[in-house]
């Protein structure tokens, strides 16, 4: 199963943190001991197409589509500021601050999510 979407360029960062957390069973366990939680995003696109993929720290550390099973925060941003924000390019506190980015649940936990998007750059340094 694919998580990219040509539609939204910047989901095959969770393509990279998909394979960042199954290259090895402590690389996952490590993950899931930092995050402690579903983390869910809803990217919207420059069409105004929304789409959802989760990262379940919680219980199995794994990526999938769509929001996931209760997740436990949910952040709400642009496909393009996505793309900045796991590239390292953008600051999640400054998108939150200046409205780009939208958290429901959780804060807290929002502020665990940055670890886990430096796996996807580590990953695709690697590329």
């Amino acid at each position: 199963m694919s998580l990219k979407n040509d539609a939204f360029p910047s989901s095959e960062a969770f393509e990279a943190i998909h394979a960042a957390l199954q290259s090895s069973d402590e690389e996952r366990k490590d993950a899931i001991k930092q995050g402690n939680a579903v983390f869910a995003f809803t990217l919207k696109n420059k069409a105004g197409e929304t789409e959802s993929w989760h990262i379940d720290l919680k219980n199995k550390g794994e990526v999938g589509k769509g929001l996931g099973d209760k997740p436990t925060v949910t952040l709400s941003l642009s496909d393009d500021d996505f793309g900045k924000l796991v590239n390292g390019k953008a600051n999640a506190q400054r998108l939150f601050m200046g409205g780009k980015l939208k958290v429901k649940g959780d804060v807290m936990k929002a502020t665990k999510m940055e670890p886990i998007l430096k796996k996807a750059q580590a990953v695709k340094a690697k590329l």
